[in-house]
């Protein structure tokens, strides 16, 4: 369950703003709701096909939920991205020590979380870390392929 570290380009690069969208909320168990939301209203307004969006969506909600629970920051940014045709980005961005916030083993059988970038890893075509230049901290990325 590495994440892997790579220079793909960030989700300003997209050089159309309407194949963006970008939300900033509170670091509260309650954004998770308005991110996933707000991420499907615009993936269904894309025309992405529903597998797309409800992978999408999933993502979005483990990745928020993680840098709510394990990162020290006050807020967050979410976004995505048609980065090409044919592949979505999907970005969280904390305001955490760069490196720190991401769970660090492998959940026990009993245990009632702890499988989020567990999902990621197996819904993503990619996934990763990289220090965002957004907020200083963590940015947690994911790609799908559309």
């Amino acid at each position: 369950m590495s994440p892997h570290t790579t220079s793909s380009p960030q989700l300003l690069d997209v050089p159309s703003t309407d194949r963006t969208h970008w939300l900033e909320l509170p670091a509260h168990r309650s954004s998770v709701s308005v991110a996933r939301r707000s991420m499907s209203a615009r993936l269904t307004a894309w025309r992405l096909p529903g597998e797309v969006c409800a992978d999408a969506v999933l993502l979005v909600s483990e990745l928020v939920t993680n840098a709510v629970r394990h990162t020290l920051s006050t807020r967050v940014l979410c976004g995505i991205g048609l980065v090409t045709d044919g592949c979505l980005r999907l970005e969280v961005h904390d305001h955490g020590r760069p490196g720190h916030g991401l769970p660090r083993r492998e959940p026990c059988a009993g245990d009632e979380g702890g499988r989020g970038l567990l999902l990621v890893e197996g819904l993503a075509d990619a996934w990763g870390v990289d220090r965002s230049r957004l907020t200083g901290g963590n940015a947690v990325w994911a790609n799908l392929t559309v």
